[in-house]
């Protein structure tokens, strides 16, 4: 069934961030390299099979669903008015974005990020128990009622369809599928 598009199709970069190893927040970087089918040049979490530490000790030859985490920073003025101070990069993301509703962008969306990065959606971010050993009770903040749209407010997964480079200030222009709305799942 296909839903109404009450989200926008343009928006921005805001931020860039990317990490060689498996720490929480990522730093921030001037500019990040998108490779097709591996993620971020120098990311803990690039590479065409699961990278995520728990999973990959378990499944280590599942596709890599998580290679880009993108995240919108509109979520962070209502995590300060709750008490957390949070910026770009302090999630985890890779990407900080401004203007895009990504949260309520079907499945199989592209997100095309600067001249020529192509970035695929595959899921919603599930919040986990780093998010309040970073900041404790920070994670209720990020829960939200089905009801009221998606369940979790703490960014979106993808993989890269288009590698390309993506700095602050790049424009991201949202792509939506051909076939009927489906949510993203939880990832």
């Amino acid at each position: 069934m296909q839903q109404k598009q009450d989200f926008s199709l343009q928006g921005r970069v805001v931020a860039v961030a990317a990490d060689r190893r498996h720490h929480f927040s990522k730093p921030a970087r001037d500019r990040i390299v998108l490779v097709e089918g591996h993620g971020i040049e120098c990311d803990a979490h690039a590479g065409p099979f699961v990278r995520l530490r728990y999973m990959a000790r378990r499944r280590p030859r599942l596709p890599n669903l998580r290679q880009v985490h993108l995240i919108p920073c509109e979520l962070f003025p209502t995590l300060l008015r709750a008490g957390f101070e949070v910026g770009a990069g302090d999630l985890g993301e890779n990407i900080t974005t401004a203007g895009l509703d990504l949260e309520r962008l079907p499945l199989g969306t592209l997100i095309e990020i600067g001249p020529t990065a192509v970035v695929a959606l595959t899921g919603l971010r599930t919040p986990c128990v780093l998010i309040d050993r970073f900041q404790a009770g920070r994670k209720r903040h990020v829960l939200l009622s089905a009801e009221t749209g998606p369940a979790f407010k703490s960014g979106v997964l993808g993989v890269v369809r288009a590698g390309g480079p993506v700095a602050a200030g790049d424009s991201a222009r949202v792509r939506l599928p051909s076939s009927s709305f489906r949510p993203l799942p939880a990832l």
